[in-house]
């Protein structure tokens, strides 16, 4: 048995979530892959893949394991090309998905000084605050910010790290107060990042954790407009540090409940396993690194 060739197998199923996919994009019959797959089963004595007629996903057992895999064919891969790599230069289509905000405030001015850089690159840029799979739109890089990196199937790169802060009009504060603990701000109209359907809550740290329901007149998946609403009066908003920057230094906003910050979010390049060694996506993540 050619284990790894069947470890490449069982991943591009799992990837692909099927055989059929999964056989077109190693070049492979459907059985041949099937086999592979089965083999490896074979010598794992284990079941790797729930198999139905309309869809195959991976058992507890082959989720550890596809992880597993990922790191060992990552591994195998960059020790193949390490020695050429360095000498590549980045080329051909770069297909980038970023926040909305994010991209136009920080991104879109990096992305045109890294395009100068390497003018044979055709790069698509596509802004939305859409939670997205990489993998399955094709996308080669995604930036995301979060407070802990997605789940497997990924490489998750740190940028940078990025403070949260909780601020509000003066207008609002000297109309409803400001208030002076976590648990005040159930009393008080707060501007939601997200959904209304989701947990509204938001968590504060000071002398210990806080974690407090909210409730306001407006949920966006947009920070810009949360940052319009509450420039406006309408309520409290959480928002990363360099959306309400300027703001705040105009004191157009005031922030709040600074002994109790939230916890900071950061910044990450995601990019499916098999581009990591790509030129053009090493490159650009170095370049965001060194940059944001």
């Amino acid at each position: 048995m050619d284990k790894l060739e069947s470890m490449r197998a069982f991943t591009q199923v799992v990837e692909a979530g099927g055989f059929a996919a999964a056989a077109r994009q190693m070049d492979l019959s459907r059985s041949a892959v099937n086999k592979l797959v089965i083999n490896l089963e074979e010598h794992l004595q284990t079941q790797l893949l729930h198999r139905t007629t309309r869809k195959v996903s991976p058992t507890d057992a082959g989720r550890a394991y596809y992880d597993r895999c990922l790191a060992i064919l990552a591994d195998l891969e960059e020790a193949e090309l390490s020695l050429t790599r360095l000498q590549q230069e980045p080329r051909g289509s770069l297909r980038i998905n970023a926040p909305m905000t994010f991209g136009t405030l920080h991104l879109a001015p990096l992305v045109a000084e890294f395009m100068a850089q390497y003018p044979d690159l055709q790069v698509e840029l596509v802004l939305n605050d859409r939670r997205i799979n990489p993998v399955e739109e094709g996308f080669d890089i995604t930036i995301r910010l979060a407070a802990e990196p997605p789940g497997s199937g990924l490489i998750a790169h740190t940028l940078a790290h990025c403070p949260l802060v909780i601020c509000a009009a003066p207008a609002y504060l000297q109309q409803h107060g400001s208030p002076h603990h976590p648990d005040e701000l159930t009393q008080h109209a707060c501007l939601h990042y997200g959904h209304r359907a989701q947990d509204n809550s938001w968590t504060l740290v000071g002398d210990e954790s806080h974690t407090v329901p909210i409730h306001g007149p407006l949920c966006c998946n947009n920070g810009e407009v949360l940052q319009v609403a509450a420039l406006r009066g309408l309520g409290i908003v959480m928002l990363p540090e360099f959306i309400v920057k300027q703001a705040l230094k105009e004191d157009r906003l005031r922030p709040i409940l600074i002994d109790y910050p939230p916890p900071a979010i950061d910044i990450y390049a995601l990019y499916p396993v098999n581009r990591h060694l790509s030129a053009k996506v090493t490159r650009l993540v170095e370049f965001l690194a060194e940059k944001i």
